[in-house]
């Protein structure tokens, strides 16, 4: 938990950033690296508040040599700035070890005719020392537009930094300070929480550059502050409260005679050592102990006695109980081993940071289709929706409640091969193909999209198979699960790179297999598995397991494949097929529990 000062640089106004190092390290805390330049040179005052003071460094090789310029202030100051108005120097931070003083809620003002100093306190200081949801911690770089200067706070209220406030400054002197607060000028996000910034942010850097334009840099996590901890804390909680139930549906049958066995009370213990014997008699504490066990273990008689199990009433409590633990298993599990890499940050190399989801449908499924837009567009990294329409007529775009662009490509041929047609619209490298008729959490598309940004080269879906045998049968999960493995997923559900798997479908090698996949209107999925294997001696796929996932065509009568049997039996010809044409899968078996992140169980 010490941060160092890093720098990265960008050339396509921030797309991608190259790592150029640690440009500052210290024995202790340093963040909030404000930077400006004076009389020729560059500053920086990074926020230091563990040392005691607040420090001002000199770039010496500018951006990764810095060295020790003065000391401003013997005052641990938090997120400070320095910022030229009025003919004079203004120095902006929040002291938080004082008595009394409300953290995140303070600000204090100073002035001087030089940003190295001498800095003379405002006469109001503290100009603030409110409530932390009120944006008196700084939380950016202040700017001047159209002769007004601005301050960025933050607004610390629900979690620290939630969002930034933006105050407009009216006055400023030595005596005197008011700002309003104003618009930020920011769309709100529209997917919620699952936005990229739905949690929190909280630092805007807003310049002007040299050509005029003006760039901001806004972050922000999709998670509270100390997410990871109040998981785990929340999950052992709800641990032991499932052995709390446990010992509760115990005492209740007559598992359990007593909550805590007498054998560990000090007065039960047998032969004791004269020591403890002398610990025992005087001691407070030893007394309060023993009439606590005794209470305790009473409480198992009291409990019997108020709930009979064998009334309706003691059986419902016992039901109850029961359901109550397997609730907080799961929720125990889940806040634990959850997250689902939607948060985590991870360099380009050459993948984008969202994906856009395909499905294909027709009319007959449209009630499907407005359902899943208004559920997918809300997930975190999807970018765009695109519906490949191979028959009927086309919905308008205004039926669909989208947080994200829809797009309907119309085909002119009702064919499953339309579902890999390569697409120059398209903007990402990742693509989910993913049925209408499928719903499952955010979460889990989040925890494929990580997988799939880890393997780029595989199709990492939900759905696994096993192909195996001498004579190749299509086979459920369930055959996977009995054979511990897997060696096909099912693009229906699936993670693929838009720029390989595309471009692989509709090569002239795959043409005799598109050409079955029209002939029986089945297989396009087995299809692109087969290809993936062909091109290369590695793993080809990646196995995520969902939460939970339903199914919503069984609901109408307009499932594709209705008759599970006549299906199988269909996929099973592309297999023999496929696999004259293109090689055997049987010797690709992958084994569940193989990765690390603990999702492919």
């Amino acid at each position: 938990m010490q941060g160092d000062i890093g720098v990265a640089k960008s050339v396509d106004n921030g797309a991608t950033w190259q790592q150029l190092g640690i440009a500052l390290d210290e024995d202790w805390h340093l963040s909030y690296p404000y930077v400006f330049d004076y009389d020729g040179n560059i500053y920086m005052m990074p926020e230091g508040s563990a040392k005691g003071d607040l420090r001002l460094f000199k770039a010496v090789n500018f951006p990764t040599k810095w060295t020790l310029e003065k000391i401003l202030l013997k005052k641990p100051l938090v997120d400070s700035f320095v910022i030229p108005y009025g003919g004079k120097f203004w120095l902006f931070g929040s002291d938080h070890s004082g008595i009394g003083t409300e953290k995140n809620g303070q600000l204090e003002i100073w002035y001087s005719t030089s940003p190295l100093g001498p800095w003379r306190p405002h006469k109001k200081n503290p100009i603030y020392n409110t409530d932390k949801s009120m944006g008196a911690r700084n939380g950016g770089r202040p700017f001047v537009y159209e002769g007004n200067l601005y301050r960025v706070g933050q607004d610390c209220g629900e979690t620290y930094g939630r969002r930034i406030r933006v105050f407009k400054v009216e006055i400023l002197t030595r005596d005197e300070f008011k700002e309003v607060e104003v618009s930020l000028g920011t769309q709100e996000p529209t997917k919620g929480r699952n936005a990229w910034n739905g949690a929190r942010n909280h630092h805007l850097d807003v310049q002007q550059l040299s050509s005029g334009q003006w760039v901001g840099v806004l972050d922000g996590d999709r998670v509270p502050s100390g997410d990871t901890n109040r998981r785990f804390i929340l999950g052992c909680a709800s641990v032991f409260a499932v052995a709390a139930l446990v010992i509760l549906v115990g005492l209740l049958v007559g598992a359990v005679n007593s909550i805590v066995p007498l054998s560990w009370c000090p007065h039960n213990m047998g032969k004791r050592s004269d020591a403890l014997l002398s610990w025992e008699k005087p001691n407070l504490l030893s007394s309060k102990l023993r009439l606590f066990c005794s209470r305790l273990n009473r409480a198992s008689s009291f409990l019997r006695a108020k709930i009979n199990v064998n009334t309706f009433t003691g059986r419902l409590v016992i039901v109850l109980t029961i359901l109550a633990s397997m609730v907080l298993v799961c929720l125990g599990v889940g806040y634990i081993y959850g997250g689902s890499g939607a948060q985590e940050p991870y360099p380009l190399n050459d993948q984008y940071s969202q994906f856009t989801m395909l499905t294909m449908t027709y009319d007959a499924r449209l009630w499907n289709l407005k359902m899943y837009v208004k559920h997918y567009s809300r997930c975190s990294s999807v970018r765009e929706i695109v519906v490949v329409w191979n028959k009927g007529k086309l919905p308008d775009l205004s039926e669909f409640d989208s947080a994200v662009p829809v797009r309907i490509r119309q085909e002119e041929k009702n064919s499953l091969n339309n579902r890999f047609r390569i697409d120059p619209k398209i903007r990402t490298r990742a693509v989910l193909e993913l049925d209408d008729d499928i719903m499952m959490t955010c979460d889990d598309v989040e925890r494929g999209f990580k997988v799939w940004r880890d393997h780029p080269d595989r199709i990492v879906g939900f759905y696994p198979r096993l192909v195996n045998g001498k004579t190749l049968k299509y086979r459920a999960e369930r055959h996977a699960r009995r054979h511990n493995g897997y060696n096909m997923i099912l693009t229906g559900a699936a993670f693929i790179d838009s720029q390989v798997a595309f471009k692989r479908y509709w090569s002239k090698e795959a043409q005799a297999g598109r050409e079955v996949v029209d002939e029986l209107f089945n297989c396009e999925d087995v299809l692109l598995n087969y290809l993936y294997a062909n091109s290369t001696s590695s793993k080809t796929v990646e196995y995520v397991k969902p939460a939970w996932a339903i199914d919503t065509s069984k609901f109408s009568s307009v499932a594709i494949s209705r008759n599970t049997q006549a299906h199988y039996k269909v996929r099973s010809i592309c297999l023999e097929k496929f696999a004259q044409m293109y090689g055997s899968l049987t010797d690709r078996k992958s084994e569940f529990g193989r990765r690390k992140d603990g999702w492919d169980v």
